[in-house]
């Protein structure tokens, strides 16, 4: 089982393919549909990513064996279906879901003061729709979202013929730093940079902090830059919660300067506790707490 995420996620162009057709031309549901047995075959043929989600139902929220097997198969079915709504939303059927804000209006007051600001999020609920959410605001800030990048290319071409292009702005992670210009650059222009505070690569900076009472690793760019520069840190998280409906969370963290280990620590702490909220919703597949490591 890899130690750190790989940067890939799985899927193929056809399979993409089919579902916009069937969005398209057949509605949501029925994508759903097909949704039932893509999760049963992922269950069985995506061994790793089982494995580390068994184990975090298992093992970090205490479920027997039996359900643990159980959620897995469920966990697969909501994931494929946050990523069904993202390109249902991006196919021009924006109108079909809602939208509910808890502490939007901070994210919303960033974007309007052009003070700038950090977002972290998490690979739990849909953050990737959450520019939709400010369809209807009035904003003078750019979002910039900070990624590898490492998608498969024809999925991505293809993504982009077939749907509306995202307001949202890209960051690429490369070796050097010149990434970290760009995010500064950003800041200082007034606008708002999103992390994702759960995935490293090996050959980053890394950070130790404790999640759902294990400590595991995180990359500690986010941290260190929103515990050192003078602007807003919010953690941010889109959540499901029914086949049409997405609520929105924004918590203000407390940050005292040059504390990244703290400001880690009121992360994981705020990502517990939406995992409390929203169990099935944890989309880190791969081995998050190093749990081969210790068996």
């Amino acid at each position: 089982m890899a130690k750190e995420w790989e940067g890939k996620s799985r899927g193929s162009v056809f399979g993409y393919k089919i579902f916009i057709f069937l969005i398209k031309k057949l509605g949501i549901r029925s994508a759903y549909f097909l949704l039932y047995f893509v999760a049963f075959y992922f269950c069985f043929f995506s061994f790793k990513s089982t494995r580390a989600t068994y184990y975090y139902f298992r093992k970090r929220r205490h479920c027997s064996r039996w359900m643990s097997a159980m959620i897995v198969y469920k966990n697969y079915l909501v994931f494929g279906q946050t990523i069904l709504d993202k390109l249902a939303i991006s196919s021009g059927l924006r109108n079909r879901f809602t939208y509910e804000f808890d502490g939007g209006e901070k994210i919303k007051d960033l974007m309007k003061n052009k003070k700038g600001g950090i977002m972290i999020s998490a690979h739990v609920g849909n953050f990737e729709i959450a520019d939709f959410f400010f369809g209807e605001v009035d904003i003078n800030s750019q979002i910039y979202l900070v990624t590898t990048d490492a998608e498969r290319a024809e999925i991505k071409s293809y993504l982009e013929r077939v749907t509306a292009k995202s307001r949202i702005k890209f960051i690429i992670v490369k070796e050097g730093l010149d990434h970290i210009f760009e995010i500064k650059s950003a800041l200082d222009q007034g606008d708002l940079v999103c992390f994702t505070g759960d995935r490293y690569f090996e050959e980053q900076k890394q950070m130790t902090g404790l999640l759902l009472g294990k400590e595991a690793k995180f990359p500690a760019g986010p941290f260190m830059l929103g515990s050192r520069l003078q602007v807003p840190v919010l953690f941010v998280y889109v959540m499901k919660e029914t086949s049409t409906h997405y609520h929105l969370y924004a918590r203000t963290a407390e940050v005292k300067r040059g504390d990244a280990q703290g400001l880690l620590q009121e992360y994981t702490q705020s990502v517990s506790w939406i995992l409390d909220k929203y169990p099935l919703q944890w989309f880190n597949y791969f081995d998050f707490w190093n749990a081969k490591a210790n068996t």
